[in-house]
């Protein structure tokens, strides 16, 4: 087996390809080593010192480092860890795991707007930004203020804000006119 790696934006996160599926579809996020029971490969790589977070894509797996930690020091550790979990036959999902959308529901008077932004989400911001090793979800819509959470390498990425305010923001104020700005939650 082999895994290729990938620079992201973020300094703190690397990007592993595995060059076979990690997810069927969908994401799956943890922030933190306590969010990652519901999976076998997190729980192994959160055993790796220095790591602080891990981020599923369909095809990759992104892990964000402590600054003190050099990716020389862990690297090896994470390629050996994702290459016995793989060669191990193990889920990299638990059974009871549910695939989502990732974005948050929204119930009101705005919906056909939720819907729009959703759609530009998932057509134009989610494919890119899963090129960096991470992904942006719809956490709601307010008054013409979009939130959005940043996930993987997005998370802590000095560039994200740019991405939001020149990006993302742009995009949609252009398509959905009720959109004036886009903030990040945590």
């Amino acid at each position: 087996m082999f895994i290729q790696t990938e620079s992201t934006p973020n300094p703190a996160t690397l990007k592993f390809l595995p060059g076979q599926s990690v997810l069927d579809m969908g994401t799956a996020d943890f922030p933190t080593a306590d969010t990652a029971q519901t999976s076998p490969l997190a729980t192994r790589l959160f055993a790796v010192d220095g790591v602080t977070g891990v981020f599923f894509g369909t095809d990759f797996v992104t892990v964000t480092k402590d600054d003190a930690v050099e990716w020389d020091h862990v690297k090896p550790a994470l390629l050996g860890a994702i290459m016995e979990h793989f060669q191990s036959g193990d889920s990299v999902m638990a059974e009871d795991h549910k695939a989502t959308s990732g974005h948050a529901e929204h119930s009101g008077e705005d919906g056909e707007i939720v819907g729009q932004i959703k759609e530009l989400l998932d057509s134009r911001v989610r494919p890119a930004v899963a090129q960096d090793g991470g992904d942006i979800t719809f956490h709601g819509f307010e008054r013409g203020v979009v939130y959005l959470h940043m996930q993987g390498a997005c998370a802590g990425c000095p560039s994200s804000t740019l991405t939001l305010k020149m990006g993302i923001e742009n995009l949609l104020r252009h398509y959905i006119p009720e959109v004036t700005e886009v903030r990040p939650v945590a």
